[in-house]
């Protein structure tokens, strides 16, 4: 399974980003869309879409953090990066910081795709390509924009 994961578009995104997460079976978003009408174009992709919210959205709809498990891989998104893990998480999704993280603390591996519009640091814009298989996270791949 291969999962396109972007994050803090804060109402916009580069051109062309929609179409180069159409190779994905699902889309993840980590917070601060802002305007919910900014993923339209990810939605007509008509890929699954998941939305957690972040700090900087009105959107009560989007859960505040969420547990997934994928191809036997369990894994927490959420916007800012948690004091606690649930037990049993093998990989943190998070943004807010807008810097690109992969690292592991505890055994628990902490993912951020960075920031799509206003990455901070010597970072550029990037989302992440998240694949995981039989019961492993076999890559995380950032990918510049």
């Amino acid at each position: 399974m291969r999962i396109a994961v972007f994050s803090d578009t804060h109402d916009r995104y580069p051109p062309g980003l929609p179409e180069r997460m159409q190779a994905a079976d699902e889309i993840w978003h980590l917070g601060d869309v802002c305007a919910p009408e900014t993923l339209l174009e990810f939605q007509e992709l008509g890929r699954p879409l998941v939305v957690v919210q972040g700090n900087c959205d009105a959107e009560t709809g989007w859960p505040l953090e969420l547990t997934l498990e994928r191809a036997g891989v369990r894994f927490f998104l959420t916007h800012i990066p948690p004091a606690e893990v649930p037990r049993g998480t093998a990989a943190v999704l998070h943004g807010h910081t807008h810097v690109p993280r992969d690292e592991t603390l505890g055994g628990v591996r902490w993912l951020n795709p960075g920031c799509i519009t206003r990455p901070r640091g010597d970072s550029a814009r990037s989302f992440a390509w998240l694949t995981v298989q039989d019961g492993k996270l076999t890559s995380w791949e950032f990918v510049r924009v």
